[in-house]
């Protein structure tokens, strides 16, 4: 038997009961779609939350009060024994290969100016806090001056809080109040919009040191190291370690690498892209059944024609070849009915609720693709087969 003729008897089949391939396909296609959609949204999620995290930077270590493997939580300054301070800030800045130190804690306080008031999230940072997080200062700068006790009253808005309470004037040397005291505006931040569930432009930057005061507090939540990207975030945590039981005398803080949270996030959402991906996944053992199904009927129907070939010669591997294309055939072309379907949907939900990342990444449309063709050949094999070992004379008899 020649290959053209076995495509023709293959896809004469196929055409002849258009309505029973068409259903049989869209068993698949409506798993493929499926598994599409799912992982379309999954991968979304991924990209959106690995950009949104990267925002702050990559080569960047934080430290934190607290020892969470023995405290079963990371309660910051309200639980430790001992916490981080400006001195251990400064202790640190002196490392090798480290670039910038950024001091930090987080309080929330009512703005003032000229009458209009605004509670928003005030961050007291260290002065290199733009360049170590990459936010760009649109307007004037961020303060120099130390980052001790001795910093003076100094603010850096954000571009909402500019607009809410200057409304359109030029805050560079305005006084604010934040929390009752008085800060002049240094500088105006570029709009960043929100990051991880943030609004940096509804932000007020302050100096630690007088963000200590302004909360009462005596400690920082956090000190956050950003080193040079040559270095292996290893030896960073080695050498940052050990400065600070140096100064601690034992590991009663947390470091935490921006670099591995980054892997451990990823694997995460690998994971959670993976578990949505296979759950869809389940609906293409339906389309397994219905192919299973739909072959079985076929060699039923068609013994005649199967005793006729072995008659005229043709062997038992070209009548496997025949039923096993046929029923791959089904499965592949139901496949692209499916990602024509999945990456439709995926693509429509987009449109209609623009906030809701999605991605489809090729590789999924292309597995996805294979498992069609592999679930096609896997519920063909059986019937293939018994219609492969037919004998030509009970076939030709059955007629």
């Amino acid at each position: 038997m020649y290959l053209r003729d076995l495509i023709t008897l293959t896809s004469s089949s196929f055409l002849t009961y258009r309505m029973r391939s068409f259903l049989t396909g869209l068993g698949i296609a409506i798993g493929i779609a499926a598994v599409i959609l799912l992982t379309s949204i999954g991968e979304g999620l991924h990209q959106f939350m690995l950009s949104e995290f990267s925002q702050f930077g990559t080569n960047i270590i934080s430290v934190q009060p607290g020892k969470t493997q023995t405290q079963g939580g990371n309660v910051g300054i309200f639980g430790s024994v001992r916490q981080v301070t400006l001195e251990d800030a400064d202790a640190l800045r002196r490392l090798p290969y480290v670039e910038h130190v950024i001091p930090g804690l987080v309080g929330n306080a009512e703005v003032r100016y000229e009458g209009r008031t605004r509670r928003t999230m005030v961050l007291g940072e260290g002065r290199d806090f733009g360049k170590a997080f990459t936010m760009k200062v649109q307007n004037g700068g961020f303060w120099t001056d130390a980052d001790d006790e001795q910093a003076r009253a100094q603010v850096v808005i954000g571009a909402k809080i500019q607009q809410e309470l200057f409304a359109g004037q030029n805050p560079l040397g305005q006084y604010l109040r934040i929390g009752g005291q008085r800060y002049r505006v240094v500088g105006v931040m570029e709009s960043k919009g929100q990051i991880l569930g943030m609004d940096m432009d509804d932000t007020v930057f302050i100096p630690a040191a007088r963000a200590m005061e302004l909360f009462n507090r005596s400690g920082l939540m956090e000190i956050n190291v950003s080193y040079r990207a040559d270095v292996p975030a290893e030896t960073m945590i080695r050498l940052i370690k050990e400065r600070m039981i140096e100064r601690h005398g034992r590991e009663d803080f947390t470091i935490i690498s921006q670099e591995q949270a980054l892997e451990v996030l990823s694997s995460v959402l690998n994971i959670l892209t993976f578990a949505v991906g296979a759950l869809g996944g389940i609906s293409l053992l339906v389309g397994a059944v219905g192919i299973l199904t739909i072959m079985t009927m076929a060699v039923t129907e068609r013994t005649a024609e199967i005793g006729l070939l072995r008659a005229l010669g043709a062997r038992e591997q070209q009548v496997l070849a025949l039923f096993l294309g046929e029923a791959i055939m089904l499965s592949a072309l139901g496949g692209v009915l499916g990602l024509g379907i999945g990456i439709g949907m995926a693509q429509g939900l987009h449109l209609l609720f623009p906030a809701l990342p999605v991605h489809t990444p090729w590789l999924y449309a292309v597995l996805a693709e294979l498992s069609a063709v592999s679930i096609g050949l896997a519920a063909g094999v059986a019937p293939a087969m018994r219609a492969a070992r037919l004998d030509p004379v009970e076939a030709l008899h059955a007629e």
